[in-house]
């Protein structure tokens, strides 16, 4: 790389650099914003695209359409990673997040499926691929923008923006729904209101167009354009060069793996947990996660600028560590705060359920399948954020601490009358379905939870954008990063609603869904351990097959 080495003479400005890291994460938030303002308000569109009469398939096909989305990331990580390393960095994330703006305002404008029938859904599953490309494009070019930019003893640092900027999007998403929220009755809100927070990406996509138009090629990628070092086919290139797959293997599991489960499992999971299962109000679990997604923003800059002095290695596997002693506990703690009657009564009144075929289909009644009677049962239950505990018996029944509740017939088909009979008959044994606000000292408690999931996805994401910088050469650099990166946050993340659904679903503990988040991770550790480069932060050049020279040191 020394011909490189000769064309990089000019070291950005600061003034160059503040303005590289505010236009970059200004970028993100708004990106990060279009995609997670679906998830925000799920419930919502549940109800408008994705109708059901069970509760449970409605919520699992939201998280599918969620998934779905990202699902495409990967195949938008190798299409705009190819056009990054070969046109460049700044035009590449100009076109994601127009693409991105764009399918974000369509989703506000498409009719429900009352009006349009299944139109609606898979006009909403196209949009949702087009934010999935666009999305594989947009992290990857804002990384290592900011990175090459960056002073090597301040690369953590300024990067650290980056991630932060990724739930400054989540952030961003509450605040819009609030401020709807506080100005649209409820009713209005919840036939029509919710499409203002997706109609507003336009405006968010001028203002993104309008600062990222500001910028300068990346000196790295102009300095191997002069020096004709681009990479011909960056995609082919990723997959041959000396120690890139081994890298590529390190960043999908070792890094992105652990990193997206924790992620998600500390944003969203929560946010279903308390609204859905915990059946706390849903302005109060909004404004929870406001508080604690502002307070945890700054956690990610630490972070990577921690890592800057201690190297990338440790934070990460600080905060993996912890995330598999801390993570059944904060979530159990959450849920007898945020509803100590719920908690409390199926301690003292036990939920049991017997009968033949007993286990549930959660995608009965989407594939014409028929459900059980008893699976019937366990499905309500589920849905109502019981847990239960099933014993084999060729009679039907249902019981609470030890007392045999009437299984009335006609509740098997009519899931509405199952759920208010099953509800009332457990209401009355101090089970609380009601919606509800916990007081405040819970709240406050619940926030400190939610902060303490936050400081463990800083931990093992905040030095993220750095470390993958670092560890792949710059003439493939777009693509090699993007590729692991997006398979990872794609699959083992972007799937991880749904997955833990399912798992909820067909099992029937309310916190079972969390193995799988515990088993990513887990893995994780193993091959981070093996793969990440110990030691203070190291440019490419520095590591891999390259020659070795001096670590960066702050």
């Amino acid at each position: 790389m020394s011909e490189l080495a000769k064309h990089m003479a000019r070291e950005p400005s600061d003034q160059e650099i503040r303005l590289v890291i505010a236009a970059s994460s200004a970028g993100t938030v708004f990106e990060w914003y279009d995609f997670f303002i679906y998830g925000t308000l799920f419930t919502l569109i549940g109800a408008a695209f994705f109708p059901s009469d069970n509760e449970t398939l409605q919520i699992l096909l939201v998280w599918a359409g969620f998934a779905i989305g990202f699902g495409f990331r990967p195949l938008g990580a190798i299409l705009f990673g190819f056009l990054g390393d070969r046109l460049g960095r700044k035009y590449t994330f100009l076109v994601t997040v127009t693409v991105m703006g764009i399918a974000t305002a369509g989703v506000g404008l498409v009719p429900s499926a009352a009006s349009i029938g299944l139109w609606a859904p898979a006009i909403v599953i196209l949009l949702r691929i087009l934010q999935g490309l666009a999305l594989g494009g947009e992290y990857g070019g804002a990384a290592i923008y900011v990175s090459e930019h960056a002073p090597p003893e301040k690369r953590g640092f300024y990067t650290g923006f980056i991630q932060a900027s990724v739930v400054g999007g989540f952030v961003l998403s509450i605040i819009v729904v609030l401020a709807c929220r506080s100005l649209i009755p409820e009713e209005d809100f919840a036939e029509w209101g919710w499409r203002i927070p997706f109609l507003l990406s336009v405006a968010l996509l001028g203002i993104s167009l309008w600062m990222r138009l500001k910028l300068s090629e990346s000196p790295v990628f102009q300095a191997m354009k002069e020096a004709g070092e681009t990479a011909k086919n960056p995609f082919v290139e990723s997959f041959t060069y000396p120690g890139n797959k081994k890298r590529i293997f390190v960043a999908l599991f070792g890094v992105t793996g652990i990193l997206t489960t924790i992620w998600y499992s500390a944003f969203f999971s929560s946010l279903s947990f308390l609204q859905k299962d915990m059946r706390v109000e849903p302005l109060t679990v909004e404004l929870l996660l406001l508080v604690a997604g502002l307070i945890a923003m700054s956690f990610y800059v630490v972070v990577g600028k921690w890592s800057d002095r201690v190297g990338r290695k440790k934070p990460i596997m600080i905060g993996a560590i912890l995330t598999l002693a801390l993570l059944f506990p904060s979530f159990w703690a959450m849920g007898s705060l945020a509803n100590p009657g719920l908690a409390e009564a199926a301690k003292s009144n036990p939920v049991v359920v017997s009968g033949r075929q007993c286990s549930t289909d959660p995608f009965a009644s989407l594939f014409n399948r028929e459900q059980s009677d008893c699976g019937k049962i366990l499905e309500t239950l589920t849905s109502s954020g019981v847990a239960y505990s099933v014993e084999p018996s060729d009679t039907l029944a249902l019981s609470v601490g030890g007392n045999q509740l009437t299984v009335d017939p006609a509740w098997m088909d009519n899931g509405a009358l199952r759920r208010d009979a099953i509800q009332s008959e457990l209401s009355a044994v101090g089970f609380d379905f009601a919606r509800h606000t916990p007081p405040f000292a819970n709240l406050v408690g619940i926030v400190a939870l939610l902060l303490l999931m936050g400081l463990l996805s800083a931990l093992t994401y905040g030095s993220v954008a750095a470390l993958l910088s670092e560890m792949f050469p710059p003439r493939i650099r777009y693509s090699s990063m993007s590729i692991p990166y997006h398979i990872g946050a794609g699959y083992l993340g972007g799937f991880l609603p749904l997955i833990a659904g399912v798992i909820v679903a067909s099992t029937g503990n309310i916190y079972s869904g969390l193995w799988y988040t515990w088993g990513v991770v887990a893995f994780g550790v193993l091959v981070a351990w093996w793969g990440i480069p110990d030691g203070p932060p190291q440019d490419f050049e520095d590591s891999g097959d390259a020659p070795p020279a001096s670590p960066v040191t702050p």
